[in-house]
């Protein structure tokens, strides 16, 4: 169940942080009420992952996903296309998750 939660974080911060950008510095009431809902569902979420999942992978997937999402998802809605370093490094980033729960024995499966 842990990671099933933690796809629920990591979605949850994706829609938090997309959110923030749409508040436009809080002064748009539903997208401020959304990012506030999202990171609060992705804390909550965590901690539940944090029960079964150690907090370096849980954090690693977390954060890993979360960059490579929220850079995907904000090159449409807000055309943000990231540049090729940067796509090199989110590469980079997925590879080190990969590489960390097929091959540490610190991930929980």
């Amino acid at each position: 169940m842990g990671y099933w939660f933690l796809a629920f974080a990591i979605a949850a911060e994706v829609i938090g942080t997309l959110a923030l950008k749409a508040s436009e510095e809080f002064s748009r009431p539903f997208a401020s009420a959304l990012c506030v809902i999202g990171y609060l569902t992705a804390f909550y979420f965590l901690s539940l992952v944090l029960k079964t999942v150690p907090v370096g992978v849980a954090y690693a997937i977390w954060a890993g996903m979360g960059i490579v999402l929220i850079a995907s998802i904000s090159a449409i809605i807000y055309k943000e296309v990231p540049d090729l370093p940067a796509i090199i490094g989110m590469v980079f980033i997925i590879l080190g998750v990969v590489i960390m729960n097929v091959f540490s024995k610190t991930a929980a499966h």
